[in-house]
């Protein structure tokens, strides 16, 4: 479907989070002067910004529990020629975020959906980890227990390259603990309060790192596994030995060790299963 002039566009607006000077001239102008209607992810939280930049466009409430009900209204608005712009409380919108819905509603529909690029913690720990970044993958917040928590450490732990997640100050230690459980003694970053004045970046090794306070946002990032990380393939024995060692004291058994060291070091399946098996032997 062709879009047309006469119908408005959803503007993704990237809004800081926390120091209030990255937000970009360009969103300033979007909020401010393009759109008739900004979709907060919290009203209050988008209204301090508002007010800072002297921003008056009407806004409404946008989250996960009333966005599926918001949609039809706010298509309605966007037809009639009104531009809306999304944001969340910080960040890029959607990374880990509601507003999903509105922009599918409004790609389905035909319509423009306009990125304005900015502030995003997920790039801002990565660059602040120290690590290698090649290949990453961003797994938002982990479920908190159960079968499904453990599932999605071990992708962590199988995945090639840097992880990135996003999790509540208290449970920071725990998580830390869980992923030296799984992946070993990997490099690690834990990114706290990024751009606000309390910034804090402690980089260490997982079984060792941990948080002190239960204060502020965090970010963490986790290395790859040795050997894919640096795309060489080799992985020394005695490193192998300790990481076998480490997943079965951790519970897991012969075949799942053999799985998860499969696909951290790139060994195959039948090898990593024999090496486990030699190992506890």
């Amino acid at each position: 479907m062709t879009v047309t002039d006469a119908r408005g566009r959803v503007y993704v607006v990237a809004t800081p989070i926390g120091n209030l000077e990255d937000l970009a001239p360009r969103a300033v102008r979007v909020l401010a002067q393009e759109v008739a209607l900004i979709a907060c992810e919290d009203t209050r939280q988008t209204a301090r910004l508002c007010t800072r930049f002297e921003i008056d466009t009407p806004r409404l409430s946008l989250h996960a529990h009333n966005e599926a009900r918001r949609i039809d209204g706010l298509l309605e608005r966007l037809e009639r020629g009104e531009s809306i712009a999304l944001v969340s409380d910080a960040g890029t919108p959607l990374v880990s975020d509601p507003g999903a819905r509105l922009v599918r509603a409004a790609i389905d529909a035909g319509l423009e959906v306009v990125p304005v690029p900015g502030p995003s913690a997920v790039t801002a720990a990565l660059v602040a980890s120290g690590l290698p970044v090649h290949p990453f993958a961003f797994f938002g917040f982990l479920p908190r227990k159960g079968r499904e928590r453990r599932e999605r450490l071990d992708q962590l732990a199988a995945f090639p390259g840097a992880i990135v997640l996003y999790e509540a100050p208290g449970r920071v230690n725990a998580t830390l603990a869980d992923l030296h459980a799984v992946a070993g003694a990997r490099r690690a970053a834990i990114c706290r309060e990024l751009t606000k004045r309390h910034e804090s970046v402690v980089r260490g090794v997982l079984g060792q790192l941990h948080l002190e306070t239960e204060k502020g946002e965090v970010t963490l990032v986790i290395d790859g596994p040795p050997g894919d990380a640096a795309g060489d393939g080799d992985v020394d024995d005695a490193a192998l030995d300790a990481r076998i060692d480490a997943l079965l004291a951790a519970g897991h058994s012969a075949r799942d060790a053999a799985r998860l060291l499969a696909g951290e070091t790139g060994l195959a399946r039948s090898d990593a299963y024999a090496r486990v098996h030699a190992r506890r032997a």
